[in-house]
């Protein structure tokens, strides 16, 4: 029944390819049919069939049109044949620093009798495909073993070259040798359908049109040839359109048949496979945006991203009892050492993750440096928070703040975690005034807020005739000082402030108060103009290596990991790395590394995990009320000043 299957499969996908074809050759009677026109009226006047000054002038016309289309079409065919197709970000793996990996990859394509892949190459995500590059833009073909070249011999023609087998690195890490064997199963067993002259020529049209699509698409080119690419990209996307249904089916017969081939193979432990699969795309995802990427907004990139998959997941199955069962595994094989040098290839993988994932360079540098797990801690979760608190207390000072709230108060010679909350505190209400300083409202204006007093600036002046304000007075000077994104305060007749400008355009209103809001907005502003000012990465970055050199990297980060932060979760930030960094110089608090969360603050030896929503209530409700209680409560001292370098 599999073998059935298996052949039902190949044929399904065998006659898409040969519908992919037809459209192609269609496209082709299209381009040559005034050809045809020309060549039947030119034949004509000989014949005496067509004459007289009519027809001369329809073989004119005619013939001219079919030189324009023939070369038009000579063009696009030469286009969609030498473009460049587009090549998934990899690091290779050479045979001879993972022989026993390629062993194992031959093994199984002769269990599943089809051919081997060319060759090997990891990607840093949780997934594996076959990816053909045997375009001539993508490099000589490998060569062809002895034997091969033996058996074909002068007068034979040589078997096409097979895919390249792209494995995911997490998986390497993560499972074992016999679960990953399960795995790559099915993907080895796309090579027999891959290798069939029908799919392959299908595929390569296929890909020739996307390639052809995109050097339409290029932007910078000369208004001269603006039109042509526009010509060009019109008929590719006219043609992809006509066999994308057919391509699509063909893939998936292709996928059917192979799935159908590997049936046999490790059936069983195909199964218990494929729930580390997902265990690990669970892994790797929170790895990426809890640990990684705080490290790559310092400058700085994890070097072991995959050893730190393990750690993580083996963390999730000590604190989950339904991952209780995966511990168990650690005592196999990992697949990793299958590799000759696993660090070096784990190393090339993050460098990878950092470039799609955040748009870093190629290579390390002073402002791009590697950094190990043990030294994490200290070079990234200290260095995160300190950051956020200098740019915090920057923010502060841009809109007046003062380092206490009390005049008379002595300088505590630095910043401090106290002036933070009591900018942020929400003033109580203040006794009302004699009613003889106060103006009449308007019947419609409603009841203001607490942290707005309904007392008339000086120069507040009634309007046609009516008792209506011109703005609220501020309550003290740093509520009403623009921040440095130059916002206005709003005036008295809206409800509440307006929201802080955010990363994301269409983001919800954020709720806090309107000191809150003020602070958000210089944090927003702040941030933005250090991004600005940071250096671009990407297609101007030197050192590129042969195989980036395959795959444009204009884009990047190709994949980003997270949405932009809003300006709530920007203050919610800022304000807790200082709760941190107090922490830290006054109650001897350490920086810490959770696998799962990221960074995380140790108190005693105790992860602190119940902060967030006491900062949250600051934030929002202007409340310090539960973060004094708690900060008393850990021997935190507010008052004194901490180290922000």
């Amino acid at each position: 029944m599999t073998g059935i299957g298996a052949e039902m499969g190949a044929q399904a996908a065998r006659s898409r390819a040969l519908a992919v074809l037809r459209v192609r050759g269609r496209a082709l009677a299209v381009a040559v049919l005034p050809a045809a026109a020309a060549v039947i009226l030119l034949t004509g006047a000989p014949t005496g069939h067509f004459v007289g000054q009519g027809w001369d002038v329809a073989r004119w016309v005619v013939g001219l049109l079919a030189v324009l289309v023939l070369l038009a079409t000579t063009g696009i065919a030469l286009v969609v044949a030498r473009a460049r197709p587009a090549v998934s970000p990899t690091v290779p793996i050479p045979e001879e620093s993972a022989p026993d990996l390629y062993r194992m990859v031959r093994d199984l394509a002769d269990r599943l009798d089809v051919p081997a892949p060319s060759a090997i190459a990891l990607t840093p995500d949780c997934d594996s495909w076959l990816e053909d590059r045997t375009h001539s833009a993508h490099g000589p073909p490998p060569r062809p073993a002895p034997d091969e070249d033996e058996l074909s011999g002068p007068g034979r023609r040589r078997p096409p070259v097979s895919p390249v087998l792209v494995i995911g690195s997490p998986f390497l890490w993560w499972m074992r040798v016999g679960e990953l064997r399960a795995v790559l199963a099915p993907v080895i067993a796309g090579t027999g359908p891959s290798a069939h002259p029908d799919i392959a020529a299908a595929r390569r049209f296929v890909r020739g049109l996307d390639a052809a699509v995109a050097v339409a698409s290029t932007r910078a080119r000369c208004p001269a040839t603006r039109g042509v690419c526009a010509a060009l990209g019109w008929v590719a996307r006219l043609l992809l359109r006509s066999c994308r249904e057919h391509a699509t089916q063909m893939e998936r017969g292709v996928a059917a048949a192979a799935a159908e081939r590997a049936q046999a193979v490790d059936y069983g432990l195909r199964i218990v496979a494929q729930e580390q699969v997902g265990l690990a795309y669970a892994g790797w995802d929170r790895l990426l945006t809890r640990v990684a990427l705080p490290a790559w907004r310092m400058g700085r990139w994890p070097s072991r991203l995959d050893a730190g998959v393990v750690a993580a997941l083996t963390e999730l199955s000590r604190r989950d009892r339904l991952a209780e069962g995966f511990t168990s595994r650690l005592g196999e094989r990992p697949a990793c050492d299958l590799l000759e040098e696993p660090g070096v290839v784990d190393e090339a993988a993050s460098l990878l993750a950092a470039r799609l994932f955040h748009g870093g360079p190629a290579e390390s540098g002073p402002d791009w440096a590697p950094v190990d797990w043990q030294a994490y801690p200290e070079e990234v979760v200290d260095r995160t928070w300190r950051a956020d608190a200098a740019r915090l207390h920057r923010v502060l000072d841009s809109l007046g703040v003062r380092p206490s709230l009390d005049p008379t108060t002595p300088d505590p010679g630095g910043p401090t975690l106290a002036r933070v909350l009591d900018h942020l505190t929400e003033p109580a209400p203040e006794a009302p005034e004699p009613r003889s300083q106060q103006v009449a409202p308007h019947p419609t204006d409603t009841a203001p807020a607490p942290s707005r007093p309904p007392a008339p600036t000086p120069d507040a002046q009634p309007t046609d005739g009516e008792n209506a304000l011109k703005g609220p007075p501020a309550p003290d000077n740093e509520s009403r000082t623009p921040g440095a994104g130059g916002n206005e305060n709003p005036a008295e007749g809206e409800a509440e402030a307006e929201p802080a400008p955010s990363y994301a355009p269409d983001a919800p209103e954020d709720p806090g108060t309107e000191r809150s809001a003020a602070l958000a907005a210089g944090l927003t502003a702040a941030l933005a103009r250090e991004e600005a000012g940071a250096p671009r990465f990407g297609a101007t970055a030197t050192g590129r290596s042969a195989e980036s050199a395959l795959w444009d990297d204009a884009g990047l980060p190709l994949f980003p990991l997270q949405p932009p932060r809003t300006a709530r979760d920007l203050l919610t930030d800022h304000v807790t790395a200082m709760v941190c960094c107090a922490a830290v110089d006054t109650a001897g608090a350490v920086p810490a590394l959770d696998w799962l969360d990221g960074p995380s603050l140790l108190l005693g030896g105790e992860r602190a995990a119940d902060l967030a929503p006491k900062v949250l209530r600051l934030i929002e409700e202007g409340d310090p009320g539960p973060l004094r209680d708690w900060l008393a409560a850990s021997g935190i001292r507010p008052e004194k000043p901490v180290r922000l370098v």
